[in-house]
């Protein structure tokens, strides 16, 4: 298993090429590439050229550090049409810049509206279909988050549309802060994915159906509204004992193939200490686990 750095934290004080010696100093051998405005911005076509993507890869080089995956969000299941074309354009465009940095993982969100549930998925396995190929032919693993405010939300409902793509390149992506949007029922999620789950997320959140729904109140009532947060482990209500002791179970731990991110976004004025705790308490999570 990879134990990687998604560096968003450092975004606002860091350059794209500045990453990998970020990581390094922190102790981490991986990076996890999320949306940035010189590399793949959300949304939009990727920004890098050939020239940017060697740079990176000679940064990552000079610093030890090894790219696990890169992450894109765009539009592929968007009930636009116009979106979703758009979309799958880019997302050849990001697939190459992958090849070309030597990364065989990419993960991502559904991308969809959830207001539009059967538009967004009618969609999706229509960019499947001309992207499957592409992927395939690569060797890429594209692992998909059933993000809050997406047309599937529940990790159990995500398995059954990614198992319906029928090919043993998509899988699955488990985020911790996303538990209780995702059903709150993580050892049943990790073992109905079993080898579909292959990169997981870590960072707390609260739980916000508890207090009877009124942790967290939105006013007018009844908004359309999902709340969560990435904080550092042990400032929410994950159970983490559970969250390791499902990986283990599942075999997760223990395989080549396998990333662990620490996506910590809400203290980015204490980004470095956070970032080194996070590494500490995930490896002592394994090792006890172990």
């Amino acid at each position: 298993m990879k134990i990687a750095l998604d560096p968003t934290p450092f975004h606002h004080s860091h350059s794209l090429l500045e990453f990998p010696r970020v990581a390094a100093d922190l102790g981490y051998k991986y990076l996890q590439m999320t949306p940035h405005a010189d590399l793949i911005p959300f949304y939009n076509h990727p920004k890098a050229d050939d020239e940017l993507v060697g740079k990176l890869k000679a940064a990552c080089k000079d610093a030890g550090v090894d790219i696990a995956s890169v992450l894109p969000v765009l539009r592929w299941s968007g009930p636009d049409e116009d979106a979703r074309e758009a979309a799958v354009r880019y997302w050849k465009r990001a697939i190459q810049i992958a090849v070309d940095l030597g990364v065989q993982t990419m993960n991502t969100e559904f991308s969809g509206r959830p207001e539009k549930a059967e538009e967004s998925e009618r969609a999706f396995f229509r960019s499947m279909e001309e992207l499957l190929p592409i992927i395939e032919r690569e060797g890429m693993d594209v692992l998909i988050d059933p993000h809050p405010d997406d047309f599937v939300e529940d990790g159990l409902a995500a398995l059954r549309v990614i198992r319906g793509i029928n090919s043993p390149n998509i899988g699955l992506v488990y985020v911790a802060s996303h538990t209780f949007h995702m059903g709150n029922k993580p050892l049943e999620i990790m073992r109905a994915a079993g080898d579909k789950l292959r990169l997981v997320h870590v960072s707390d959140t609260m739980n916000h159906h508890a207090s009877h729904g009124l942790r967290y109140i939105t006013n007018p009532p009844g908004n359309a509204v999902r709340v969560h947060q990435h904080l550092k482990i042990g400032d929410g209500d994950v159970n983490w004992d559970e969250f390791f002791g499902g990986l283990k179970e599942i075999g997760f731990l223990d395989k080549e193939n396998t990333v662990m991110v620490s996506s910590v976004f809400a203290e980015d004025d204490n980004a470095e200490d956070v970032s080194r705790y996070q590494l500490k308490s995930m490896v002592d999570y394994v090792a006890r686990t172990n």
